[in-house]
């Protein structure tokens, strides 16, 4: 089995729009790291993190943050290590569309 470490997505999604940020491969496994929001606003935003097991509807139960709130140009990191299998979905949200997300991690396949 082989280790990849990588950037495991990067995205600015629409305002208020739950979002793929990354979902693991058939056939891999993967453990998230580090995920990072930034808040490129001059206003305040909130941000929402998920992981949906293989692929599920977004529930209130796959929430790992719910309307964190980020200060404007303020940027924070969560340190994870989600351990995560195939067909699982890293879901981000932001209230404004100028908040990126980037994850990273390693993939074992």
């Amino acid at each position: 089995m082989a280790t990849s470490y990588k950037v495991l997505g990067q995205i600015t999604p629409s305002a208020a729009s739950a979002t793929t940020l990354y979902t693991v491969p058939a056939a891999t496994q993967t453990v998230v790291s580090t995920l990072i929001a930034c808040n490129q606003d001059t206003a305040v935003c909130t941000i929402r993190v998920a992981i949906r097991p293989d692929g599920a509807t977004l529930e209130s139960k796959h929430y790992l943050a719910y309307e964190v709130t980020l200060a404007a140009r303020q940027t924070i990191t969560f340190t994870l290590g989600i351990t995560a299998d195939a067909a699982d979905v890293l879901t981000v949200q932001s209230s404004n569309a100028v908040t990126s997300f980037n994850a990273f991690g390693s993939e074992v396949a």
